[in-house]
C-alpha cells in the first residue's frame, strides 16, 4: 500500500490491532516480524538522488541520526495509538522534553509548569533553560486559577504530567487546554504514566504529548527512549529539526524493543491497574499507613476526573507513613525482599523508591514541600507479580516499624 492507502486502512483498526501492526510495511524479504536496520547511512542510486534526498525534494532515508526505518516504524505506530499526525523518537524521555523546549521556545519566552513534575524536568527548566533566557513559573497542578494567574505576555507553554509523579494528582486537560489556547499558549502533556492505552491528551485538547518510552511503552525495563507527538507543524517540523541537527537519537535496536512492548501495552496496562487498585485498597486500611495517593480510591480528590478522562487509574501509587520520617521510610524499603529498590517505573517487576532522596532529591527542599513530597512518602510502581506476594513483601517492610 502507498502511504495514503495505509493510513486509511489503519484508521478503521482498533487499539490492540494498531499496537501490533500499525506503521510497518514489509521489505522485499517478506519478513513477518519487523526488521531492525542497524545502519548509520544509506546508499543512493545516483548523485542526483542523493542531492534530492538532502534537499528534501525526495522523501527517503538520509542518515540514521534522523531517518531510520525501525525508528520510523515505532514513531508511526505510537502516533497511530495517540492519534497524532507526527511523532519524533528520541534517546530518552528527558531528551524528548529538551527537544520540545528547543524546538518550540526562544530566549525571552516563559513556561508555566505544574509543580508536580519529574525532578529532572525541574532541573532542566531551572538550571538549563534559564541559562538561555527561558523562565519558568511553577503552580499547583489542580489549581486552574493559579495557572491563569501565572500566565504572562511572553508565556508560550503550559507543561504538566497527569497523573503526576509521585502523588498521582489529576489535571483537568480540557479546562487547561481551553486556558492555554485562550492565551495563545501550547499545552504540553507528559503522558508517561497513562500511555495512550489509558489516556489520549491530544483528543482532550493538548497540543503536544511527551513519553518516556523507557517506562510502560517498553514495559520490561530493557531500554531507554522517548517520544514527542503532535501536529506536523509543531512536531514534524519544529521538534524534528532539533533532532536532525542536535542528534538525541533513538537507536534502531531500542526502537525495535519498544515496538515489541507496544504489542502487549493494552494487556499490561489493564493488569498493572488491577494490581495497583488492590494494593491501594489494602494500604488504605493498613494501621501503619496515614494516607494513600491513588486516583482509583473514591476518597482521592481526582477520582471523578480520572473516571472522565482515563479508561483506568494507572499502575503507580504512593503512600505516607503515620510515623512520617525518612528513617522509617528507609526502614520499610530495606526490609522488603521481593520489591526492587529502584527509581524506574513501568516494569513488570514491582519497584519501590523514596522520592525525597531519589527522583526528587535534586529539587530544593522548599519546592519538595510545596509539592507534598514528604520524608515519609514512598512510591510503588506496581508490577505484574502475584498481588498476594506484593502485599506480603510490603507487609514485611511495614511490620519492621
Amino acid at each position: 500500500m502507498n502511504g495514503d492507502d495505509l493510513a486509511a486502512f489503519e484508521a478503521e483498526l482498533g487499539f490492540d490491532t494498531l499496537a501490533i501492526r500499525a506503521g510497518y510495511q514489509r521489505t522485499h524479504e517478506a519478513e513477518h516480524n519487523e526488521a531492525i536496520f542497524p545502519t548509520s547511512s544509506y546508499v543512493y542510486n545516483s548523485a542526483a538522488q542523493a542531492a534530492a534526498r538532502f534537499s528534501g525534494d525526495e522523501p527517503g532515508n538520509i542518515y540514521s541520526r534522523f531517518t531510520n526505518p525501525t525508528v520510523r516504524t515505532f514513531e508511526n505506530r505510537l502516533a497511530a495509538l495517540e492519534g497524532a499526525e507526527s511523532c519524533v523518537a528520541t534517546s530518552s524521555g528527558m531528551a524528548a522534553i529538551m527537544s520540545t523546549c528547543l524546538g518550540l521556545l526562544k530566549t525571552g519566552d516563559h513556561i508555566v509548569s505544574s509543580r508536580a513534575i519529574f525532578g529532572s524536568t525541574v532541573v532542566l527548566f531551572n538550571n538549563y533553560m534559564a541559562r538561555f533566557g527561558v523562565a519558568t513559573t511553577y503552580v499547583d497542578l489542580t489549581d486552574l486559577s493559579a495557572w491563569e494567574a501565572a500566565i504572562q505576555d511572553n508565556s508560550k507553554i503550559l507543561f504538566l504530567e497527569t497523573p503526576s509523579n509521585p502523588l498521582v494528582e489529576i489535571a483537568d486537560l480540557k479546562k487547561l487546554s481551553e486556558l492555554a489556547h485562550r492565551y495563545d499558549c501550547l499545552l504540553v502533556v507528559d503522558n508517561c504514566l497513562c500511555t495512550p492505552a489509558l489516556q489520549k491528551p491530544l483528543a482532550l485538547g493538548a497540543d503536544v504529548v511527551i513519553h518516556s518510552a523507557t517506562k510502560y511503552l517498553d514495559g520490561q525495563g530493557r531500554a531507554v527512549g522517548g517520544a514527542v507527538l503532535g501536529s506536523k507543524e509543531l512536531v514534524g517540523d519544529e521538534v524534528y529539526a532539533v533532532l536532525r541537527t542536535t542528534g538525541p537519537t533513538m537507536s534502531p535496536f531500542n526502537a525495535w524493543i519498544f515496538l515489541k512492548g507496544l504489542e502487549t501495552l493494552n494487556l499490561r496496562m489493564k493488569a498493572h491497574c488491577e494490581n495497583t487498585l488492590q494494593l491501594a485498597q489494602w494500604l488504605d486500611d493498613h494501621p501503619a499507613v496515614d494516607k494513600v495517593h491513588y486516583p482509583g480510591l473514591e476518597g482521592h480528590p481526582g477520582y471523578a476526573l480520572a473516571l472522565q478522562q482515563q479508561t483506568a487509574f494507572g499502575g503507580l501509587l504512593s503512600f505516607e507513613l503515620k510515623n512520617n520520617t525518612r528513617e522509617n521510610a528507609w526502614q520499610v524499603v530495606d526490609h522488603t525482599r521481593l520489591l526492587s529498590i529502584t527509581a524506574n517505573l513501568g516494569d513488570v517487576k514491582t519497584t519501590i523508591t523514596h522520592p525525597a532522596t531519589t527522583t526528587h532529591g535534586r529539587v530544593p527542599v522548599e519546592e519538595r514541600e510545596k509539592s507534598g513530597i514528604s520524608d515519609g512518602l514512598l512510591r510503588i510502581a506496581v508490577g505484574l507479580e502475584s498481588i498476594a506476594d506484593i502485599k506480603n513483601d510490603l507487609q514485611r517492610g511495614l511490620s519492621s516499624l
